[in-house]
């Protein structure tokens, strides 16, 4: 399950309840739905699982919940930049009755549609960002949320869906063209690693025909 990381920590003082957020199955094993204002500790202890491994994100270092609230809230609070968490259904005996009951555990998966560029003009474009738990890797998991917010992306009024990816993270690189995603930009040696300094390939997907946009 998802490192601790101190609520505490992370809690931000609120008089209102958290609204109540529609809950949809990615398939018979998991469920996906918005986060809400709950959520970030466990999101941020998936983040930091990736942190190591210098594959998913430029940061180098852990980040804590009071340096990520304001990018939280404001992913919480937007209708069209939403992140959506990932929960893995499980399965449990009851004891007298028949049959079996079900339960979701802690977050296992996050994806997120941010800001493309901070203008107006770039509303219908959004980048893409996908992090697993480590022990949900090689599952298919990311395959399967992303192929779910693809499904989304029209209705947030996003027409162009943009994954930047380290050059050396094939992986990643891998699932996105599966997914159709076609080399849109390439950034040699702009981010330096701490040990190496890695290029960045920019891969794009255009979710609404240019025909048919409004």
């Amino acid at each position: 399950m998802p490192d601790a990381i101190s609520v505490a920590a992370c809690h931000k003082a609120s008089h209102s309840m958290a609204p109540v957020l529609a809950i949809n199955k990615l398939n018979e094993g998991f469920t996906v739905q918005r986060a809400n204002k709950e959520d970030l500790p466990e999101i941020l202890a998936i983040y930091n699982q990736s942190i190591a491994g210098k594959q998913a994100t430029a940061n180098l270092t852990p980040v804590s919940c009071e340096e990520r609230q304001d990018w939280f809230d404001e992913h919480v609070n937007s209708a069209t930049r939403p992140i959506y968490i990932v929960r893995a259904v499980e399965e449990l005996e009851v004891v007298g009755t028949e049959g079996e009951a079900q339960t979701v555990s802690s977050i296992v998966a996050w994806g997120s549609f941010s800001d493309l560029y901070a203008r107006p003009a770039y509303h219908i474009s959004t980048e893409i960002s996908i992090y697993l738990h480590q022990n949900y890797h090689g599952q298919g998991l990311g395959s399967l949320l992303t192929r779910w917010m693809l499904t989304q992306a029209p209705s947030l009024g996003i027409h162009n869906v943009v994954a930047l990816i380290f050059a050396h993270n094939q992986p990643s690189l891998g699932l996105f063209r599966k997914l159709g995603f076609e080399q849109w930009g390439y950034m040699p040696k702009v981010c330096d690693m701490q040990g190496f300094i890695a290029d960045v390939v920019m891969l794009g997907k255009a979710v609404i025909a240019a025909n048919n946009a409004k």
